[in-house]
């Protein structure tokens, strides 16, 4: 079972490049972040011709999250459930896909730790927490993915100098990702590689991504039962440098992960 998450920036400009990838890679379930659309909008006839059933959470111009499965969509669910007040954002959407319960996020960026959108981050990784404290359960199969805006350690980005002072670096935004992890998670990328330079995003000034100047902050967290069944974990890096008609490409690069087909459906 291959699952998979990309941040898309702008869903309309990659869909070309879209379509040969889904065709060439062909992931049983995508998450998709920063669509970019609202959902009358969303390409879902198109997904369905190339196989796929989609899910989509988006409000227009901005943000927007969305699933893709050639394994089943049940239950899907947008936003947090812990009854407060809806984020204003549409950064979080849930299904289950093929017995797993998969969620694509895209945490806010922060923009600057004394912006109120630091906060707002702050809070809404909190929320994550309490949603999987609230209707999850890590002894099922589970996967959060997606763009979480925060680099996990040192060696997710080229030069740490570049980021001091900065958001995506913070005691407080690692803090929040160790409490959502220590939920019953684990960082995929970091089972099979120990290795530093090894990023997923790619700044579009200064020639970063042929420089192999960049971060990690695409990230795959899965549960334990799912875990048990991880192959394979690979950042895409074609993907970031090879698109039709030298059309731009999105500025992250996909993340795909191979689980054992045999272990997931059994539950083992």
């Amino acid at each position: 079972m291959r699952i998979a998450t990309w941040n898309v920036n702008s869903l309309n400009a990659r869909m070309p490049w879209m379509e040969i990838w889904l065709d060439t890679v062909a992931p049983h379930v995508l998450c998709l972040q920063e669509t970019k659309l609202d959902d009358a909008s969303f390409p879902a006839d198109t997904f369905t011709e190339l196989g796929y059933e989609s899910v989509h959470h988006g409000q227009g111009q901005w943000n927007g999250v969305a699933i893709l499965s050639r394994v089943g969509i049940d239950d899907p669910s947008p936003g947090f459930s812990d009854g407060a007040e809806a984020d204003p954002d549409a950064r979080m959407l849930w299904a289950t896909c093929g017995g797993v319960r998969v969620g694509s996020v895209y945490v806010p960026n922060g923009r600057t730790v004394d912006d109120d959108h630091y906060q707002y981050k702050l809070a809404w990784l909190a929320r994550l927490r309490a949603h999987l404290d609230a209707v999850a359960d890590p002894g099922e199969k589970v996967c959060v993915l997606g763009d979480f805006n925060i680099i996990p350690e040192t060696r997710d980005m080229w030069d740490p100098k570049a980021f001091e002072g900065a958001t995506h670096v913070t005691d407080a935004e690692r803090a929040a990702l160790d409490h959502i992890i220590a939920w019953g998670l684990t960082d995929v990328f970091r089972e099979q590689y120990d290795d530093d330079g090894l990023y997923s995003y790619w700044d579009y000034t200064a020639g970063r991504f042929h420089k192999r100047q960049g971060i990690r902050i695409d990230l795959a967290l899965a549960s334990a039962p799912l875990l048990d069944s991880l192959q394979s974990v690979v950042v895409d890096r074609n993907a970031r440098k090879n698109t039709p008609n030298k059309d731009k490409p999105s500025d992250h690069a996909p993340l795909v992960v191979d689980f054992h087909p045999e272990l997931v459906s059994s539950g083992r």
